[in-house]
């Protein structure tokens, strides 16, 4: 059930969605209405799901690639209380080169064998086949508190002095934080990454150690804790946010949001005033009471569109933006016809302020970089990781990722004035944070033809560049090439490739202008290497940049695909792919710190291990960098000399930001484990195809025991 239909979806199975079914994890939970299967069936069905299902998904189940699995606690409660109908709907629209191929008997068979591959006992009586059969029973539900016996719907655990003294959150305290705190998602508007906390040093990191723990449910999520006054605020699945006290680990108040859809990722919330800005799984945005919880209010932000379970629509995934009186939230919508858009929302009301779409409509500028094809043809441009924000200038900065619907852009249609660019896809755009008008556009790919986002965090720095002082906006791909523009105007700085990619061969020093390897251009013939693949040597986890010593340090992996005549489709675009080993990684070291000195603009140093770094990467004013790794493990380097100076196992994998704060003059260290997401299972399911590729002697991760958020200090002497 691989390989995604020309007609629908993007041709992406080895190397990406596949079946988005986002199945659940079924342990541990009671059916609402009678639902039972017997062993024949699943026994069947194990049949169909090998010959049709298990090429992409793993003979186990367990996903190929960044193909998700189908069993397991990373999809805890995707479908759970949903009805046998739908999930049968969905099997139903599969293989996807075949929607609707198999029969009646086959599909609820599948379904039989994916139930008890959850840990649901068979019985006597046979699932119902069919659709129609189906359509009263509800898959089972959870009957416990997925938090143990912390709290349920939205309480207060009484008098809370940290809550009765928490002070709202000013555009002042946004545009510079106060040194404890954690208040944004990559801690500032200029996302660095940095905290000027140097209590843990180099001399003290030997002292860290665990101080609090609290467990999470399991669920397709990695949110980053924010910090205030000792309050630490989180946002974890299925929709719920808590309090808690950021020194002990206490939950002050619990808030769930009821979603009339499954609860989708998450990458975080917003802190503003007196409120916590929470986007949702149902398109919606809350505004609660940061001292009790309560919520203040709720809006619906307008789609047009059903907000559905299905892949093919629009998410709320990045964290919000707040940019003076304006929430501004990035959209995905990846498949969704028109494509996506950024919405600002007033953040007194709620009320949407504007909104931005990010695939250039006809008639408009830009309108003409998309192969003369008509709106509702295009789509992608999807907005997934927290912008940044210059109070001085008043814009607000995102990268627009590219587009999957790529065969009609492969070759140009040559009317004149028609280009295959695909704006605003892989641009920066620098918005007016009042209006939402474009100030600015910079593409630093043009027909994307490989998946390779620029997507991810936008970095605002300082610099003297050929003698002159810029602010510069920064971004670097998943090619591995870090791009500044001037942040005012947009001006072509200039770029570092770190030598992960074969795709692009020169970049003009003026323009910014991509040469283009013609060897890796789609093609069907021959077989030729395409580095890196389309999981990216980087993805969301953002870097980290020091500004007293001007470094930056990015978290990369190697890796490559094998085009050309077999494997498995990649993108609309349809050409056979397969994973290939990356040539600097003949000697099994796959993750990559990668250093550059932004002041020289020259790569300084890299440390390269077996295992990818999976978590942001966090630098401190203590001399440290901070990451989190598949092993699993915490690592803390000297950001000088780019030694180990700490490292810690984690119970399970670090799966979202690391974060540090203080309560009462002391330093934390805080990262989340255990809660998938699309990062983590990529490189979960790929570091060990490489390995198994190229024989490479590979330990085998250990398993999670379960999610959690990890809370280390120093230890007294």
């Amino acid at each position: 059930m691989g390989v995604k239909s020309r007609e629908n979806w993007t041709r992406y199975t080895a190397i990406g969605f596949a079946l988005s079914l986002q199945l659940f994890s079924l342990e541990s939970v009671n059916a609402q209405q009678a639902l039972s299967y017997t062993d024949a069936q699943a026994d069947a069905g194990a049949q169909d799901y090998a010959s049709q299902c298990a090429a992409c998904h793993g003979a186990n189940l367990q996903g190929i690639g960044v193909v998700p699995s189908v069993a397991g606690q990373g999809f805890l409660s995707k479908w759970s209380g949903a009805e046998a109908a739908e999930l049968y709907d969905q099997l139903s629209r599969m293989p996807p080169q075949n929607p609707g191929g198999l029969s009646e008997t086959s599909y609820t068979n599948i379904l039989a064998f994916i139930l008890q591959s959850n840990a649901i006992a068979s019985e006597a009586t046979p699932l119902p086949s069919g659709r129609n059969g189906l359509a009263n029973l509800l898959l089972p539900d959870q009957s416990e508190d997925p938090f143990g016996n912390v709290l349920t719907e939205l309480e207060r655990t009484g008098s809370s002095q940290l809550l009765d003294n928490l002070r709202p959150v000013t555009n002042d305290m946004l545009n510079s934080p106060p040194a404890g705190d954690w208040i944004s998602w990559h801690y500032s508007h200029d996302s660095h990454g940095f905290s000027p906390l140097d209590q843990v040093d180099r001399n003290s990191v030997s002292r860290l150690g665990e101080v609090w723990r609290l467990s999470l449910p399991a669920g397709n999520n990695n949110p980053t804790p924010l910090i205030h006054d000792g309050v630490m605020f989180f946002y974890t699945f299925p929709d719920t946010v808590m309090a808690i006290d950021a020194g002990s680990g206490t939950v002050l108040w619990r808030y769930s949001h009821d979603s009339s859809i499954p609860s989708t990722r998450k990458m975080g919330i917003a802190l503003h005033e007196n409120k916590v800005i929470v986007p949702t799984s149902d398109m919606r945005m809350l505004a609660l009471n940061a001292q009790t919880g309560e919520l203040i209010w709720n809006k619906s932000i307008d789609t047009q569109l059903e907000v559905v379970r299905d892949v093919a629509a629009y998410d709320l995934r990045a964290a919000p933006l707040i940019a003076g009186d304006k929430i501004i939230q990035g959209v995905t919508g990846s498949m969704v016809s028109t494509g996506a858009f950024i919405v600002a929302l007033h953040a007194e009301t709620g009320e949407e302020a504007w909104r931005f779409y990010t695939l250039a409509r006809p008639g408009e500028p830009g309108g003409d970089t998309w192969n003369d094809l008509p709106l509702e043809e295009r789509r992608g441009g999807s907005v997934w990781i927290h912008g940044s924000y210059d109070p001085e200038l008043n814009l607000a900065y995102f990268g627009i990722a590219p587009t999957y619907h790529t065969q009609p852009l492969t070759y140009s249609v040559n009317i004149d004035g028609v280009s295959n660019d695909a704006l605003y896809t892989n641009a920066t755009v620098a918005l007016n944070a009042d209006t939402g008008e474009l100030a600015w556009h910079y593409q630093h790919m043009p027909n994307d033809q490989w998946d390779l986002d620029w997507v991810f965090e936008r970095l605002l720095v300082n610099l003297d560049i050929d003698g002159e002082p810029r602010r510069a906006v920064m971004n670097v791909g998943k090619s591995a090439i870090l791009e500044a523009n001037d942040a005012a105007t947009g001006e072509y700085l200039f770029s570092v490739d770190m030598g992960l990619q074969n795709i692009i061969t020169a970049i003009d020093p003026v323009t910014g202008e991509k040469t283009i390897n013609p060897d890796t251009f789609p093609r069907r013939e021959g077989a030729y290497n395409i580095c890196p693949n389309a999981v990216g040597a980087r993805s969301w986890p953002p870097s980290g940049y020091n500004p007293q010593s001007k470094r930056l340090y990015v978290p990369l992996v190697e890796g490559c695909f094998k085009a050309g005549s077999e494997g498995n489709e990649l993108l609309l675009t349809g050409i056979p792919v397969q994973l290939q080993a990356h040539p600097a990684s003949d000697d099994g070291n796959m993750g990559r710190l990668q250093v550059i000195d932004l002041e020289s603009r020259q790569l300084a140093w890299r440390h390269r291990q077996q295992t990818p770094i999976i978590s942001s990467v966090l630098a401190t004013a203590g001399g440290l960098v901070f990451t989190g790794d598949l092993d699993p493990s915490l690592k803390a380097f000297d950001e000088a000399t780019g030694d180990i100076l700490w490292q810690s196992p984690l119970s399970d994998a670090p799966s979202a930001g690391i974060v540090t704060f203080a309560v009462e003059g002391r330093q934390y260290i805080a990262v989340v484990v255990g809660q998938s997401n699309n990062h983590v299972r990529d490189w979960s399911g790929m570091s060990q195809a490489y390995a198994a590729i190229e024989g490479w002697d590979v330990e085998t991760p250990p398993p999670g025991q379960g999610a959690a958020i990890v809370v280390f200090a120093l230890r007294a002497l």
